[in-house]
């Protein structure tokens, strides 16, 4: 039962907007793509890096925070769309970005004094409101009298622990960019902190790419998911920030599959499978199975159930398909939306993880065949789904975009991960900071859930650890 609780103490030192070097770019307008525009009916995404600084916080606004500022705002320079609008007109126009001089983004200053740093980096079961005061909000849209709706694409918070260290946590609209997209940004962000803003180091990172005729659309999906947009009268949605001072038994954990594990249970699902027509077997085939089946099998539903639909969604990189190859640096959203599903008897039975990689695998295989098979319906499917109250896991992040290389000058992080896992079956993968090859796996649940999905993992794990 939800109640009220006390805030955190959070002092907030500095409240400013960010912006590209004035007179560095000109007004732009950047057009969406088909692929942007599902994403209009996701929740605002949110990414929070912590890092050891084990000094007070006076140190850290003297010598850190003006280097942070500065790298950020040069930053902004090549990927201004953080710092611009989302401007929803009215029918029949189309959703843009528009840069216009002086945009910028909130960046907000905190200091949280009596948070513990080990435990916020924690992999152990923890509050799962812990992390939401370190979140940043974005600011409210504005209307103007024609009804054109404007909505910030970005907002960033630091907040020193001090003596300890600080996080970094990054809100944005995942109608600007995929995951691909965010970690470019903070990986190009950290690059130009860590030669202390000198724009004349050489930088690794590539700029990005805002070059939109590289994207065909075959099928006239733009036309298809517009019209899907207006019938359902979703251009008019109100984006909300976070939900503050709301307290529910949940809990957030980390576990940590080892490159060893995936590979004993790659293995495991491979001779189960005795000859099927599966082809790859990858790990992260085998990591989504074992979550979906645990996080079915924690639910502890009666018998009756088993016939209740169990859904699975996760979104493939089109970067390298062969419909698309696109450039590593194209700014913007690259992901098709897959969703899998298969009754709940089946996946809650003991062979479970072998039906569940089948159904995963072959869903996969289609995409590669033909990434648009389904594209016609996705935003339809997506609307069902969660109105039909059916059971679904989703799967978002991904070990390939190594978040643990984001070094602003203070090592890699200590800990990263998604924020905003509290909606019901959403689960994150990362890669992890000291193992390489693993995975990282976050998630929150209700603290008797979470005990009984830890126990049933386990179990599994246990399973395939004898093997050779």
């Amino acid at each position: 039962m939800a109640q009220e609780m006390n805030e955190p103490a959070m002092n907030i030192i500095e409240q400013s907007q960010v912006a590209p070097p004035q007179g560095s770019l000109p007004s732009t307008i950047t057009p969406l793509t088909f692929l942007d525009i599902p994403w209009l009916l996701s929740r605002h995404a949110r990414r929070i890096f912590f890092y050891d600084f084990p000094f007070p916080t006076t140190h850290f606004l003297q010598t850190a925070l003006p280097i942070l500022k500065h790298s950020l705002s040069h930053t902004l320079q090549h990927f201004f769309p953080f710092a611009s609008n989302l401007i929803l007109p009215p029918h029949p126009h189309v959703p843009y970005i528009r840069y216009l001089e002086g945009d910028s983004l909130s960046f907000t200053v905190a200091e949280s004094s009596p948070a513990d740093f080990t435990l916020l980096t924690s992999d152990s079961p923890r509050d799962s409101y812990d992390w939401q005061p370190l979140a940043p909000v974005l600011p409210s849209q504005r209307t103007s009298h024609d009804g054109t709706c404007e909505f910030p694409l970005m907002a960033i918070q630091v907040t020193m622990i001090p003596n300890s260290g600080f996080s970094i946590c990054v809100i944005f609209d995942h109608v600007a960019g995929d995951g691909r997209t965010l970690h470019h940004f903070m990986k190009f962000w950290a690059s130009v902190c860590k030669a202390k803003g000198d724009l004349d180091f050489p930088c690794s990172m590539p700029l990005p790419l805002y070059d939109r005729n590289i994207v065909k659309d075959p099928k006239g999906l733009m036309h298809v998911y517009m019209q899907d947009l207006r019938n359902s009268a979703l251009l008019t949605k109100q984006f909300r920030g976070v939900l503050r001072g709301v307290y529910t038994d949940k809990v957030r954990a980390t576990f940590i599959f080892s490159s060893e594990q995936a590979q004993k249970l790659k293995k495991w699902v491979s001779l189960k499978c005795n000859g099927s027509r599966t082809l790859h077997i990858s790990t992260f085939v085998v990591t989504c199975s074992l979550i979906w089946v645990c996080m079915l099998r924690s639910e502890q539903k009666e018998k009756e159930g088993n016939n209740e639909p169990g859904n699975i969604g996760f979104s493939a990189d089109c970067h390298n398909h062969p419909q698309f190859s696109l450039p590593s640096n194209y700014f913007g959203n690259c992901l098709i939306p897959l969703i899998t599903r298969l009754k709940r008897g089946e996946l809650v039975e003991q062979n479970g993880i072998v039906a569940a990689a089948n159904a995963i695998e072959k869903k996969i295989r289609d995409f590669k065949s033909d990434a648009l098979r389904w594209a016609e319906t996705t935003m339809s499917d997506i609307r069902g789904l969660r109105k039909s109250g059916q059971s679904l896991v989703v799967i978002v992040g991904s070990p390939k975009l190594t978040a643990y290389n984001t070094d602003f000058g203070w090592g890699k992080p200590v800990k990263s991960e998604v924020v905003n896992l509290d909606s019901v079956g959403t689960v994150s993968l990362s890669d992890c900071r000291d193992q390489e090859g693993g995975i990282q796996v976050g998630m929150v649940l209700e603290r008797i859930r979470m005990n009984n999905f830890t126990s049933i993992l386990e179990e599994h794990l246990s399973h395939v650890a004898v093997l050779d």
